[in-house]
């Protein structure tokens, strides 16, 4: 894709690769670009790039949904409930 060709051109040079650079690259990004925008740089991916993203996004998706439910299964009892001794 020639976004991400054109980013990693520009700041490969000025940001180390990790995980935060890449995030807060990704979402300033993200926040110029407008729903059209977007929607435009989708029709443009190929079969295998779309594919790619629907998969990532499917599995943060559901990583999201199973942590949040293994935090509510772990939400502390009433006080009243709880054994102080």
């Amino acid at each position: 894709m020639k976004l991400i060709e054109d980013l990693y051109n520009l700041y490969r040079n000025k940001l180390t690769g990790d995980e935060e650079d890449i995030d807060m690259l990704a979402f300033a990004v993200l926040e110029q670009l407008d729903r059209g925008e977007i929607l435009g740089l989708l029709q443009d991916m190929d079969d295998q790039e779309l594919n790619n993203l629907m998969g990532l996004y499917i599995i943060e998706s559901l990583k999201g949904k199973f942590a949040q439910e293994s935090l509510d299964d772990v939400k502390p009892l009433p006080f009243h409930q709880r054994n102080i001794h």
